[in-house]
């Protein structure tokens, strides 16, 4: 099944076509204005600017991919550069599939903020299909009034298919520096053959979940009060157990559960826009 989609798909690949990916990208400003100052890829991305005006201040990009997911050896790299004063708001085009595995596919993401920079990033959800064995780190670094939006969803795998958490492993690590000094560490690992995932502490029945984090470097931010908004939003949201914490550094971690991706992708949409607002009120 596996081989066919690949074969039918926008990519001829195939499981034995190993593939080191490379992304790097750079934002800077022309009067109020961000624009890609630099941008480079190589195969599957693409990379597509959807913003509504040239004059727009936001930059809107969607990272697109030729290929139908990550296969077997599979290395992107990942490097996007905000340059100071821009705003950039980074989109995926579908789901990200991971395929069945032996050594395993990787993904490392680089993130450098500069002075005033706002990136804002929520992929679609992964999808680790049976036997799918991936890594991913994530590495950003903030500097003074910068304001990042990053979500992550993991789903169990083909749900509909009966591909409950038949993956081998998935370990997605994020770290987050605010000054050279690190104010967040995520380490999400999920092992099915030896963890009960289940568990009163893990996933507790739920089938998929999502991190969205929220970090802001703005002496005026009022974080809990951002804090309570989410609260607000979330106590309203049926089907979804979720846990909001300010963390040590200047920001807010909310942990969502439920049993459908798109559920978890529509309310993490609906936090950053409504969070995004709220700072607004609060800045003007």
């Amino acid at each position: 099944m596996d081989t066919q989609i690949c074969l039918i798909g926008n990519s001829r690949r195939t499981a034995t076509d190993q593939m080191i990916s490379e992304l790097k990208l750079t934002t800077a400003l022309r009067g109020i204005t961000s624009y890609m100052a630099d941008v480079f890829f190589t195969p599957p991305f693409k990379i597509a600017n959807v913003s509504a005006s040239r004059n727009s201040e936001c930059l809107h990009l969607i990272l697109m991919s030729a290929s139908p997911g990550m296969l077997d050896g599979d290395h992107y790299r990942m490097y996007i550069h905000t340059g100071p004063g821009t705003s950039l708001k980074l989109q995926t085009q579908a789901y990200q599939r991971l395929y069945t595995m032996q050594q395993g596919a990787s993904q490392h993401m680089e993130i450098q903020m500069d002075n005033g920079s706002t990136l804002h990033f929520i992929p679609h959800p992964l999808v680790p299909q049976k036997q799918a064995h991936y890594t991913a780190v994530n590495r950003i670094n903030l500097t003074e009034n910068c304001r990042l939006y990053w979500g992550e969803i993991v789903t169990c795998g083909r749900k509909l298919n009966g591909e409950i958490f038949h993956f081998t492993r998935l370990h997605i690590r994020t770290e987050i520096r605010y000054r050279q000094k690190l104010v967040l560490l995520d380490n999400l690992l999920l092992e099915p053959a030896i963890m009960d995932l289940s568990a009163v502490g893990c996933l507790e029945g739920y089938t998929h979940q999502g991190t969205f984090l929220l970090f802001d470097t703005h002496t005026g931010t009022d974080l809990p009060a951002l804090a309570d908004n989410i609260y607000n939003i979330l106590e309203s949201s049926a089907g979804i157990t979720a846990g909001i914490s300010l963390t040590a550094g200047p920001g807010i971690v909310v942990r969502l559960l439920a049993q459908g991706a798109e559920l978890l992708y529509d309310q993490m949409q609906q936090i950053a826009a409504l969070t995004q607002q709220h700072i607004t009120q609060q800045t003007s």
